[in-house]
């Protein structure tokens, strides 16, 4: 019985939160790429295009 309103409540949630929810794993992967001495900002262009295309 509590799984479906669980369920139900996380949906509500997610839905609140709108693209930037989507779009967090894109970020993510992009700012750990960043870090990454001398080739870390061109490798995060794809990543951060993924989060631009999201929004």
């Amino acid at each position: 019985m509590k799984i479906p309103s669980l369920l139900a409540s996380l949906l509500f949630l997610v839905s609140l939160g709108g693209c930037g929810v989507v779009a967090a794993p894109c970020r993510v992967t992009s700012a750990v790429l960043k870090m990454v001495p001398l080739v870390g900002h061109a490798a995060a262009l794809p990543t951060d295009a993924c989060a631009a295309v999201i929004d």
